[in-house]
């Protein structure tokens, strides 16, 4: 039996009125974007999506350059040296000149000298590219951080494979545990032991107190003040050396003439009086030591 077609019509009007209803409720109960809390909650959650892209971005940069590196850099700021840079582009192609880069480097004035090495490696290799020296050495994260990432991109072009010895390049003066320098301190001992019996005053070395992150960096520079006081010791007694010789020969020619003409002793203001009371005078602290042999001679057994 066929419906009315008022009955269709009215039944079509109620399905379209409800499915509107729904739209209607569905836009009411859902918060438009231009809600202040609704943008507040959407900023948040991508501040921290990005935040954890970032984090996740510095960890995979720095476990690269670990690795090839073979370091132990934690932040992304240490590039601000300059030395962790030039290591990766010497792994390329090992056209950059370690020995002049200062991997202990602690003054703005070390970094810019490791800046002008890898400048100049840009130069050789016509790298289209600017450093932003400025930027690099205030050692800030998000400068060291871009660059760090085009590095990245270049090295993954350039690199040819193949292993890296990247201790052997930078002779171990990347960071690294402390090392204890026992011998040149018991040198030093010996060292002043011996000026003593030779009559000079020694030098004594003070050890210094190291922590473990600066122990490199002392036992480095107090190796290398230990070798210039041994230096400068060394040069002093040759010099003492030379002069004494000299002031030898004097008196043994005043010896001379005194055998050859016994009346030139008896003048009282002669010559060769003047000069021997200049090469016997004594001062304060540098009196001639008193024989041992006359006092050994007096004791009886």
């Amino acid at each position: 039996m066929e419906r009315p077609r008022c009955v269709l019509i009215g039944r079509r009007i109620q399905v379209n009125v409800t499915i509107e209803h729904k739209k209607r409720r569905a836009q009411r109960d859902t918060p438009e974007a231009s809600d202040p809390l609704t943008i507040l909650i959407l900023s948040s959650l991508s501040a921290q999506t990005w935040a954890s892209q970032g984090s996740c971005i510095r960890q995979e940069l720095l476990s690269w350059l670990n690795d090839l590196l073979q370091l132990n850099v934690t932040r992304i700021e240490d590039c601000g040296t300059g030395a962790i840079l030039c290591q990766i582009y010497d792994s390329i192609d090992k056209d950059v000149p370690m020995n002049k880069v200062k991997f202990e480097a602690r003054t703005e004035t070390d970094y810019l000298h490791n800046f002008k090495v890898l400048q100049q490696y840009f130069l050789d290799k016509e790298i289209p590219r600017s450093i932003p020296v400025q930027a690099l050495v205030r050692c800030k994260m998000q400068d060291n951080l871009e660059f760090l990432q085009w590095t990245k991109r270049h090295w993954n072009v350039k690199w040819p494979g193949g292993p890296y010895d990247a201790v052997g390049r930078r002779k171990g003066a990347g960071r690294g545990p402390a090392a204890a320098a026992p011998a040149p301190i018991a040198s030093a001992r010996t060292s002043g032991a011996g000026a003593a019996r030779r009559g000079t005053t020694p030098t004594t070395a003070r050890p210094r107190r190291t922590g473990a992150a600066g122990g490199t960096t002392a036992s480095a520079a107090a190796l290398q003040e230990i070798n210039q006081m041994k230096e400068t010791v060394a040069g002093l007694e040759r010099e003492r050396d030379f002069y004494f010789s000299k002031l030898r020969d004097i008196e043994l020619l005043l010896q001379q003439a005194v055998d050859e003409d016994p009346e030139l002793d008896k003048e009282e203001n002669s010559l060769i009086k003047q000069v021997q009371a200049i090469l016997y005078s004594t001062e304060e602290g540098f009196e001639i030591p008193a024989d041992d042999g006359v006092a050994d001679d007096q004791e009886t057994f």
